[in-house]
């Protein structure tokens, strides 16, 4: 992640600091808009995916197959925030690697808008690629339009920020997802190009408001160190070069050739950065202690993004063969069903945030182990809910919209319990020596929860049969009580972070 400096004091007339947004620098309407763009274009294509990729005029593949992609694909959006992080940190700074960021994605959505399939590989990759290194630093540069984190104003910046991330997610489906599914399916991911186009654009004109902070390269690679990572670099892709040619031209290529290298490296590569962590001897007491409380809290957190990002692929298919997608007889889009989240969240979240502060006030607020635990009952609650449409599906009807609806309501409540908590304790727990990291850190959990899912959709495992959502479930509710048992211990692991 980039690193969080602090913004010198600002005069008036000094770019970024007019206060011509809700209040706020004007600098946040930049980024609000790129933000909001952006999930347009990543959301729309993203509900479009797991159907285009079974439907008789996509790629026509199996529903595992197609939840195995899909996986594997957020798996890497996740992965690559780290290295995002670091691009800029190291080499161009926040400002100049979400332009960059927004350039590779547009260029990917257009290639996902060929007709070819194996452009739309492609296509999956450079998206990934392209928000992986937007993720990890636009958040950064909302940061740097306050003066320090003592400004009044940054809680409620990022709150307006929020919004904009949500009203993308909520339009995207039912703009991109009809044309897409009732138009055609490469026009639907046009539009998502067209999306991030229209936000590239407006970032562009609009950057001269923001900080210069986001201008700098926190520490800048030395000459020595570009020429050891470029070196780096070019081994491990001629590596790859090789290997895939031979496989290819040898007759033995198949898709998994491609996929279970990434889901391994999903799984492998969140625990290798958690121990590297862990066992650094530059770390005092405190903070291995710290660390030791986070693990607990990263685990429950995979878990709850297994199950969670299933709401995109294992409910999206089912609600594509087995469900009854009317209302009141009018028959709407299945990617619409990804809208349902995002309103919800705009609706309950500020419900959840008074809550917390009233509890607070009377001493009740309940602890963040306990929050997780409640998160990680109601994610396997979900896939309880879940069980009724297939029942009713096995018994040869079509299962009603509302039973869908009523899943995503229950994983939203799941979501707001834990997902905004686990950003707070991840930047409190975070020892010095990793602050600007540990949100990439963070984003590792769900790396590590997609490339499960994706790596039991590649082992054939059917995930909309009753007994493994059943299991899923079960798992998440038993993770769930694992912690709250444990919340005292993991408590006093914490120290002073409350």
């Amino acid at each position: 992640m980039a690193s969080s400096l602090t913004k010198d004091s600002v005069t008036p007339g000094t770019p970024g600091s007019e206060r011509t947004f809700f209040g706020h620098p004007r600098g946040l309407a930049t980024l609000f808009m790129t933000e909001m763009w952006e999930r347009f274009s990543y959301y729309g294509m993203k509900a479009l995916l797991p159907l285009y990729l079974v439907a008789p005029g996509g790629l026509h593949l199996s529903a595992a197959t197609a939840t195995a992609i899909y996986s594997v694909y957020l798996s890497l959006v996740y992965l690559l925030a780290l290295p995002g992080g670091w691009f800029a940190d190291r080499v161009l700074g926040p400002r100049r690697t979400v332009a960059v960021a927004g350039a590779v994605i547009m260029l990917g959505h257009l290639t996902l808008a060929l007709p070819n399939a194996g452009t739309f590989y492609a296509g999956l990759g450079l998206v990934a690629i392209g928000s992986g290194l937007l993720k990890a630093n636009i958040s950064t540069m909302v940061g740097h339009l306050y003066d320090g984190p003592d400004d009044p104003r940054r809680d409620g910046g990022f709150t307006v920020f929020y919004i904009g991330i949500n009203l993308g997610a909520f339009a995207a489906p039912l703009v991109i997802g009809t044309v897409g599914e009732n138009v055609n399916w490469h026009l639907g991911f046009a539009l998502a190009a067209l999306g991030m186009a229209l936000g590239l654009a407006q970032y562009l004109l609009g950057s001269r408001h923001l900080s210069s902070q986001s201008n700098i390269v926190p520490t800048p690679l030395s000459a020595e160190e570009k020429a050891k990572t470029l070196r780096k670099s070019a081994f491990w892709a001629a590596v790859a070069v090789v290997f895939y040619a031979v496989v290819g031209f040898s007759g033995h290529y198949t898709l998994n050739w491609l996929l279970v290298p990434i889901t391994i490296a999903g799984l492998v590569i969140p625990v290798m950065v958690i121990t590297r962590i862990k066992r650094d001897r530059e770390l005092d007491r405190a903070e291995q202690s710290k660390m030791s409380a986070y693990i607990w809290f990263f685990v429950a957190a995979a878990v709850f993004w297994m199950i969670y990002d299933q709401g995109g692929s294992t409910v999206s298919l089912f609600a594509d063969s087995s469900a009854d997608n009317t209302v009141f007889g009018w028959e709407f889009p299945v990617s619409w069903y990804q809208s349902v989240n995002p309103v919800m969240i705009m609706a309950f979240a500020p419900v959840f945030a008074w809550a917390w502060l009233a509890l607070a006030r009377r001493g009740k607020e309940p602890s963040t182990a306990v929050k997780f635990a409640m998160g990680l009952v109601m994610i396997g609650a979900s896939f309880f809910l879940f069980l009724v449409p297939l029942g009713i599906a096995d018994g040869g009807h079509k299962a009603a919209a509302m039973w869908l609806v009523g899943i995503y309501f229950v994983q939203t409540v799941g979501e707001l319990t834990l997902s905004p908590v686990g950003l707070s304790v991840t930047t409190k727990m975070a020892p010095a020596k990793y602050a600007s990291q540990m949100m990439g850190v963070w984003f590792l959990a769900v790396t590590a929860g997609d490339a499960t899912t994706g790596l039991l959709a590649i082992a054939g495992v059917d995930l909309n049969r009753t007994g493994i959502v059943a299991l899923q479930a079960v798992l998440a509710v038993l993770a769930g009580a694992a912690v709250w048992m444990y919340r005292r211990k993991v408590r006093e692991l914490m120290g002073d972070v409350h």
